[in-house]
């Protein structure tokens, strides 16, 4: 089960953020189809939000085809994002833990590794013969669909 955290001194508002860390999940394979959220209550006492922020971000999921609220039941993952191998994101994952070590070590702050990280895509992005996901995100493998 997902462990939703919000970041109060980001600027992005508290039921964005737990929509991203779902859509997120469901992209790195730590969330499946079947998968059940995290009770309202829950995510409020754990996060301290109000109800209609965490009823906002589940309703924005469910019209996005993503989770599926049952009736006294709870709020289920019906979607999938990405078709990434999970093999090779946990050793995409491994490496990039170790470069965050690295970066870490270098002095940088999460700003800095978020700032270093969006300008390599960018670059990698407008490079001759890249390809992007649609709406953005890591360019896609040659001949991937």
């Amino acid at each position: 089960m997902i462990n939703f955290h919000v970041d109060r001194s980001s600027s992005v508002p508290a039921y964005a953020q737990l929509v991203r860390q779902v859509r997120e999940g469901l992209r790195i394979g730590t969330l499946r189809p079947g998968d059940q959220l995290p009770t309202v209550r829950s995510v409020v006492t754990s996060c301290t939000v109000n109800p209609t922020t965490v009823l906002k971000a589940y309703r924005e999921l469910e019209l996005s085809g993503l989770v599926e609220a049952r009736q006294g039941a709870g709020t289920f993952v019906t979607g999938t994002l990405g078709d990434a191998d999970p093999h090779a994101m946990a050793r995409l994952r491994a490496s990039l833990a170790r470069w965050l070590g690295q970066a870490r070590d270098a002095g940088l702050e999460d700003e800095d590794v978020q700032a270093l990280l969006a300008s390599v895509i960018v670059e990698n992005s407008t490079r001759p013969g890249a390809r992007v996901a649609p709406g953005g995100g890591l360019p896609k493998k040659e001949g991937a669909a």
